[in-house]
């Protein structure tokens, strides 16, 4: 059983500087990172700026360019916690074959397939929605230009919407929840049948955090897409969108790299050569 722990945030810088992070699921904590980084980049600066003064506004274009922006990374995000997934159950059902099955161009083509789907997703979803009509100035009661909050603007029915809404949301959410799920299915059994302590700890530090990550980005993010046309609360409907959107991807630095000895490893490394260069 390969023995991994994971790691996110600002730490893929440390990557390019070890060779010993250079393994497959590095690769894609990588691409997390990237995301993470990008998805905050997208909704925070205008959620501060709101935030200095009573008026709060951001114009169509900045609406549009922060609506496609942050639902490609947020869909890319759904798909690449899904590779990840595979890749812990390759590591923990299949290690003899994790070198061959995981190669670098497989691994980056199951990358790019996360990046294109987001993309995929955002064009179609995106422009459906900002091509229903809206009577008049209305105002947008939440701090990100959301598909569930701006279908609601419609002054048409928008019942077609919600279903279309429905549908995405089954594809790219309740789909890689159930693969997740099958994965770690999977790899609960091939645990099991190693009755030794040290491969439970082993599949805890490889899978943990992944699952912990999983939770916190899927299971707010599914309160919000499943069924648009609950009535929850506005600062409920805010509190949700703010916890998968920036509270979890501030927190994915925390989860994998506190307890990631090799990425701790790696940064002592890089600041000895500093001190003696």
């Amino acid at each position: 059983m390969e023995q991994n722990n994971e790691t996110s945030g600002g730490d893929f810088i440390l990557l390019g500087f070890s060779d010993q992070l250079h393994t497959p699921m590095y690769f894609f904590l990588t691409n997390l990172s990237s995301l993470d980084l990008c998805f905050t980049t997208s909704i925070v600066p205008q959620l501060l700026w709101n935030l200095k003064g009573p008026a709060k506004t951001i114009t169509p274009v900045g609406c549009a360019i922060q609506l496609y922006v942050s639902l490609s990374l947020g869909s890319a995000e759904c798909v690449l916690l899904t590779i990840m997934a595979f890749d812990r159950y390759v590591a923990v059902c299949r290690p003899l074959n994790y070198t061959s099955i995981m190669h670098p161009s497989f691994c980056k083509a199951l990358a790019g397939v996360a990046w294109l789907s987001g993309v995929g997703n955002t064009l179609i979803q995106g422009t459906i929605t900002l091509r229903l009509p809206r009577c008049g100035h209305r105002h947008l009661h939440h701090f990100l230009c959301e598909v569930p909050a701006m279908v609601k603007l419609a002054c048409v029915d928008i019942q077609a919407n919600e279903v279309q809404l429905f549908v995405a949301t089954l594809v790219l959410l309740l789909l890689p929840v159930a693969l997740i799920l099958v994965s770690y299915g999977f790899i609960v059994q091939a645990v099991m049948k190693i009755k030794s302590v040290q491969a439970w700890r082993k599949a805890l530090g490889t899978c943990g955090s992944h699952l912990l990550v999983v939770f916190l980005f899927f299971g707010p993010s599914s309160a919000i897409y499943i069924q648009p046309k609950r009535s929850y609360g506005r600062s409920q409907g805010k509190l949700l969108t703010l916890f998968y959107t920036v509270v979890t991807p501030t927190l994915n630095p925390l989860i994998y790299t506190l307890r990631n000895k090799d990425v701790k490893g790696a940064l002592r490394r890089l600041l000895r050569r500093g001190q003696s260069s």
